[in-house]
């Protein structure tokens, strides 16, 4: 009777100790639950430097480090994919991602479909033209063949300018083999969003092209998130772009990126 009582002792201990240790686990595993954050699928096209463009396997840019920002101050993890540009208005619609970054400029005919944050970034679209270019201006863009991001502001400014269905409009899906185009002598130009261009312009001088500016004839830009119409994230991710905007963060991105001072009263004052 001793042993086996010495027996009984031993199997209600361990068991016991079992216990005790599963309800220590589920409690690890209920806290560690209610603190996880929820991952956002971000779709973007990542062939627009400097906003966002592939560095080996990784999409870095402009615009992913102020995702990034935006979404630890809301709380949430971001994966950002590549998928195109066409395909970053599928996946919205079909409601598969739960916003775009990609230098997506605010307009009312996308505003119909989709739904913006704030805006992020003011932008202008200018020409990119070889050195040595009769090309100084918009209008002398007349009966030349110039290159554009199919879908883009760059195509609706080009065409407020030469006509919708010009032949000579050259379009492509990316603004990269836009400017392959124009480098192999098969356009007299490209039109895409300034920072786009000057950035390409600065970083191959040995291709020894420039920039031209016509603010008469292609209007200031503002870029926003995109989001599934009605999307139940557009407020708090507004919320959240204040917040950097108000704390230093967004203003440490942008000069890290272009090297001078956003203008955010101007930014603001689109709300």
């Amino acid at each position: 009777m001793k042993k086996l009582s010495l027996l009984s002792f031993l199997l209600v201990f361990s068991m016991l100790l079992a216990a005790c240790g599963t309800n220590d686990q589920n409690n690890g595993s209920d806290e560690g639950a209610s603190e996880e954050k929820k991952t956002l699928r971000v779709v973007t096209d990542a062939a627009y430097a400097p906003f966002e463009y592939m560095d080996g396997d990784k999409i870095v840019g402009f615009d992913v480090d102020f995702v990034n920002a935006v979404a630890k101050e809301a709380g949430y993890e971001v994966e950002i994919v590549h998928v195109g540009w066409e395909p970053v208005f599928v996946e919205l619609e079909d409601k598969i991602a739960d916003f775009a970054v990609s230098a997506i400029t605010i307009n009312d005919e996308r505003k119909e479909s989709y739904d913006f944050s704030h805006a992020y970034f003011l932008s202008t679209n200018k020409i990119l033209v070889p050195e040595g270019s009769d090309i100084k201006s918009a209008a002398d863009l007349k009966d030349k063949k110039v290159a554009v991001q199919n879908g883009t502001t760059g195509q609706e400014a080009i065409e407020s300018v030469l006509g919708q269905n010009n032949p000579n409009i050259k379009k492509f899906e990316n603004t990269v083999l836009a400017i392959m185009e124009l480098k192999g002598g098969g356009a007299d130009a490209v039109v895409a969003d300034n920072t786009v261009v000057e950035e390409y312009a600065k970083n191959n001088p040995d291709d020894k092209f420039v920039v031209v500016e016509d603010a008469d004839a292609f209007a200031a830009e503002y870029y926003g998130l995109m989001f599934p119409k009605d999307s139940e994230l557009t407020a708090e991710i507004n919320e959240a772009i204040n917040a950097i905007y108000e704390n230093g963060t967004y203003a440490e991105i942008y000069k890290e990126w272009f090297g001078s001072e956003p203008d955010l009263e101007d930014l603001k004052a689109q709300q």
